[in-house]
């Protein structure tokens, strides 16, 4: 094989690889960011460990990947039949099945190498998170509730950022870990409406489908269960003014997506979705202000 040949060739692999990973959208490492990082600001007071706070970045940003490329893999024959998926690496017919397993493995790896270097609380908490993470995609076939099921995939970074600061999980850490759990679930309800229609032709369950004409009540109700419990984390860790300004920006912006969806438009649904990173950006810079201040 030419060399130029050969050089186009990896240099694909590695564009459709990216892809399937999601790197070129950030938001679903952002919403999975921000717990961790309000997790690890409570657990230590406002000075994380550098190494810690490393670790828990990047496994971060592995698993969210390794999450996209099982979810993918998982939804192989779904994808092509839904507008917004049909043009996935694998339902392309660009990434094969086989490569996006290995991938998956090798991003899995990856991230245990880093976790590797914590505690042994840590590392036995990392189990958990990999079976989260590698069952989720196929919730949807079982259940109604994937996105709950999704909210404690993705919460689990709040457990294991405290185990990973303290070596422990105190009351407050279960507290924010259930607030993360439901906010997960709201926001990616507010995903699954922008499927609502091709996952009924196809018979993928979620909770914008079981929610039917409700669904932005229940939602509205979750997201002040949301707040009330971020309130609660705040009382239990006696946090002062600049925490609950954060969360009153972050209460603005639960009532904006209610607008948002108020009409079901798709597009402006994918936009509430896309909101809830600044969600999550207040509650942690309320936090960061409230330590800072200290």
């Amino acid at each position: 094989m030419p060399i130029t040949n050969l050089k186009e060739r990896v240099i694909d692999r590695i564009k459709q690889y990216w892809l399937l990973a999601r790197f070129d959208r950030p938001i679903g490492i952002l919403i999975l960011l921000w717990p961790a990082l309000w997790a690890l600001w409570v657990a230590s007071n406002g000075k994380p460990d550098l190494w810690v706070l490393s670790v828990i970045c990047l496994g971060v940003v592995l698993m969210r990947a390794a999450g996209c490329v099982i979810n993918d893999y998982a939804d192989r024959d779904f994808d092509p039949h839904v507008e917004r998926t049909k043009q996935r690496p694998i339902a392309a017919g660009n990434v094969k099945p086989k490569e996006a397993l290995i991938l998956f493995v090798v991003l899995c790896l990856c991230a245990f190498g880093l976790v590797l270097t914590l505690n042994i609380y840590t590392i036995l908490l990392s189990f958990i998170a990999a079976f989260l993470a590698a069952s989720y995609p196929f919730m949807k076939r079982y259940t109604q509730l994937p996105q709950a099921y999704l909210g404690i995939a993705f919460g689990w970074a709040v457990p294991m950022s405290f185990s990973a600061q303290i070596n422990s999980i105190p009351a407050v850490a279960w507290v924010m870990y259930l607030a993360v759990v439901l906010w997960a679930l709201v926001y990616d309800t507010m995903y699954a409406m922008v499927d609502k229609e091709d996952d009924l032709k196809i018979g993928v369950k979620s909770t914008a489908i079981l929610f039917g004409a409700y669904d932005r009540h229940i939602m509205a109700i979750l997201q002040i269960i949301i707040v009330g419990l971020l309130i609660a984390v705040g009382q239990m860790q006696q946090l002062n003014g600049s925490y609950y300004s954060g969360i009153l920006v972050a209460a603005g912006f639960s009532v904006y997506q209610q607008k948002l969806i108020f009409h079901r438009d798709k597009v402006l649904c994918f936009k509430a979705f896309l909101n809830n990173n600044w969600f999550g950006m207040a509650v942690f810079v309320g936090l960061l202000m409230d330590y800072w201040l200290r």
